[in-house]
């Protein structure tokens, strides 16, 4: 692998730190995404049966103990189980717009490397053409012939930086899309607890 890079030439440097770090955000994501997904339904089955029985405080208890941006919501909401419905709303929002970041949180790193790493390949290409046109201007001046040996470092770092930049940007960026889509489905699936968890609440204050 060393001296892979070490032909690929100092382009090559970083194109793996880029690699690295992408793997890093991804596992981490992954790892994240994995960790709050809960069952919707059964925990607002749970909160809806609490606040059936005037128990607010259990259903609170019941979000604390979720891990997750939906149970944290909806223990905004629960806090404010007694104001207008309008301010319940309020309180569910500003408590999402504090979770929606957390849900993005390292994810246009993504796509900033998604970008720079065929960028890269592109710069370590030139520079490999470079080397290979020097090479033949050397000789040329020498009066030397040029053999393809001499160009083959040149030619080298230019196929592997291209390669590896692809290598690197083609994964991230299925990566970047996938992680999009999980984001997005979170976000829906919080407004629709949201919007869910207020109707209850507005039933439960119209039936006193």
């Amino acid at each position: 692998m060393f001296e892979f890079i070490q032909k690929g030439g100092p382009v090559m440097y970083p194109i793996m730190l880029c690699s690295i770090i992408a793997f890093g955000i991804i596992m981490e994501r992954l790892y994240y995404l994995r960790k709050i997904r809960i069952d919707t339904a059964a925990f607002m089955h749970n909160i809806e049966g609490a606040l059936k029985r005037n128990k607010i405080a259990e259903s609170v208890k019941i979000c604390e103990d979720t891990e997750g941006p939906i149970a944290r919501i909806v223990k905004a909401g629960l806090l404010k189980y007694d104001r207008p419905r309008q301010e319940i709303r309020e309180a569910i929002e500003d408590a999402g717009h504090q979770e929606v970041p957390k849900l993005e949180r390292y994810i246009k790193i993504l796509a900033t490397i998604a970008h720079i790493s065929p960028l890269l390949g592109l710069l370590g290409t030139v520079v490999g053409m470079v080397k290979a046109f020097q090479v033949i201007q050397v000789k040329t001046i020498a009066l030397n012939p040029v053999s393809a040996g001499d160009l083959a470092g040149g030619v080298w770092q230019a196929l592997l930086t291209t390669a590896s930049g692809l290598i690197v940007a083609i994964p991230v960026i299925v990566a970047y899309h996938y992680l999009t889509a999980r984001v997005h489905d979170f976000v829906l699936e919080m407004e629709h607890t949201a919007t869910e968890l207020i109707n209850i609440l507005s039933q439960r204050v119209e039936g006193y």
